[in-house]
């Protein structure tokens, strides 16, 4: 999901409302924009996952990746779209290269490697790798992946369910972990489709 908004300040001029022309900036970089976006974001009620600015033959892709507890809507992109929109161009961190800006959430194919995004995959069913600081079920310690569903997470660690039994994992113990697609969870009442 998302959407995608073309700035062209090289084409834009004064007495325009909000689209002023700004000159280039030497020495700003996507870690500049990403502390400008951040509390923006925040603001608006979502979390910026992930900020990415690349080359896109005579303009530059500014693409900014929000999610939130719940999920995001297409009416929720268009109001952070909205947001960064004003205030890249209140600032003049973007220079006068025209860019396309796109705001999308993340695909299920994200890492989960942060307790938020943890909290997010409760009930999915999850791949994840361990780190050599993870203890097996019989207490000895090694890495390795493991498979379950996410039961519960909070801001110290998630529980899985691997095959019936519950692990609870410190995220010092799981390196990252991936959402698996399922097309039929396991025990769907396939009848209800039926009626």
């Amino acid at each position: 999901m998302g959407v995608e908004s073309n700035r062209d300040h090289a084409q834009r001029g004064p007495g325009v409302p909000g689209t002023r022309q700004q000159p280039a900036r030497k020495g700003t970089g996507q870690d500049a924009i990403r502390r400008l976006l951040e509390p923006v974001v925040d603001a608006a009620g979502f979390d910026l996952e992930d900020l990415v600015i690349q080359p896109a033959g005579r303009r530059r892709l500014v693409r900014v990746v929000v999610d939130a507890d719940g999920g995001i809507t297409l009416d929720d992109v268009a109001t952070v779209n909205h947001v960064v929109s004003q205030a890249l161009d209140d600032t003049d961190l973007m220079g006068s290269q025209p860019y396309v800006l796109e705001v999308t959430s993340p695909g299920v194919d994200r890492p989960l490697t942060e307790p938020r995004h943890w909290r997010r995959a409760v009930g999915r069913l999850v791949r994840a790798s361990l780190t050599e600081n993870a203890l097996t079920q019989n207490g000895t310690s090694g890495g390795g992946d493991i498979e379950g569903r996410v039961v519960t997470a909070d801001d110290e660690a998630v529980v899985i369910d691997v095959a019936g039994e519950e692990r609870r994992l410190g995220y010092g113990e799981v390196d990252r972990g991936r959402v698996q697609v399922e097309f039929r969870r396991t025990g769907q009442d396939t009848d209800a489709d039926e009626d």
